[in-house]
């Protein structure tokens, strides 16, 4: 690794809506601030199509345009921004340096927002799959499956939002649940089941994808009755959970044993100066809303810490 690059006093890790808040609050109170994001800037919301609970919309507003909007807040500010990959953090007295693919960035504070990843099945077939029916993004891969019969694994929000989402291109959806009933949210549940070309199988798993070039059937097992069954279908979207980017992390901060980040009310983490906000931290609730709060508190927080 170079040596430290420019200096901030905070650096933002994750540019999702808890990171998009921190930074909003941190440079509008003029501290010099940097949010590192490895993807897109917003997030896994950007491939929601309609958010409905966030306050002061009455009416659905994309996740792109979201985000957006708090990114163009930010950097009304002065806050900046650097697509790039973390590797790394290392502590250094009060300082801290930030790791990444474009190198070292040093801050007195640190703001951890890096959010989550979709879990993965770990079933024979997904690997080799992915990309050729097998996805983790209904908006994002949806129109490559126009008419074609998919299904869906899981049952909470994502993945029921994500069949909806389905229901513009493909023929039929099959949602796949390891249980007799959905975790999602009831009105959210009321859409799907309204949806005619959402069907459900319960109590079932899948076991195994296969196919010649790109996906062609399925094995699913039923865990109540162990009888097992092949669908024919053509593309998989999986959405089972999520799992947070902290393996960079690991022997820095006290970690879950999930590996979320392990946090007081005050967003602080078990080193001093090092914060961190929404889905990677423990106990989160997951949601726009919260997440943009925990940026909130985390950056007013890290301005204290740089005031003492």
């Amino acid at each position: 690794m170079s040596e430290p690059q420019k200096k901030y006093d905070v650096v933002i890790i994750g540019g999702g809506p808890a990171g998009l808040s921190a930074g909003i609050y941190t440079a509008r109170a003029r501290l010099s601030s940097l949010l590192i994001e490895r993807g897109a800037v917003g997030g896994q919301i950007i491939n929601t199509e309609w958010v409905e609970n966030y306050p002061g919309f009455t009416e659905s507003i994309s996740g792109i345009a979201l985000t957006e909007a708090m990114h163009k807040q930010a950097t009304k500010f002065g806050l900046e921004t650097l697509i790039a990959e973390v590797k790394g953090l290392k502590i250094t007295g009060k300082r801290k340096v930030v790791q990444t693919s474009q190198g070292n960035f040093n801050a007195v504070a640190v703001i951890i927002a890096g959010g989550s990843d979709r879990q993965k099945l770990g079933v024979p077939g997904e690997a080799e799959y992915t990309g050729k029916g097998v996805s983790y993004c209904a908006t994002c891969d949806g129109p490559f499956f126009r008419d074609k019969p998919v299904v869906v694994v899981g049952g909470g929000n994502a993945a029921i939002t994500e069949a909806i989402e389905l229901t513009k291109f493909a023929s039929k959806i099959i949602v796949i649940h390891r249980r007799n009933e959905l975790r999602a949210t009831k009105i959210v549940q009321e859409k799907a089941f309204a949806e005619k070309k959402i069907e459900f199988l319960w109590d079932s798993v899948v076991e195994e994808i296969s196919g010649d070039t790109f996906v062609e059937k399925i094995k699913v097992r039923n865990v109540k009755t162990g009888k097992t069954s092949t669908l024919k279908v053509e593309g998989v979207f999986v959405s089972v959970g999520s799992k947070p980017l902290t393996g960079y992390l690991k022997g820095i901060l006290e970690l879950e044993a999930n590996g979320s980040v392990v946090v007081g009310n005050n967003m602080e983490t078990s080193v001093p100066g090092i914060f961190a906000a929404g889905d990677i931290r423990s106990n989160s609730i997951r949601q726009v809303v919260s997440a943009a709060g925990d940026g909130a508190i985390a950056a007013v927080n890290a301005g204290k810490y740089l005031g003492e």
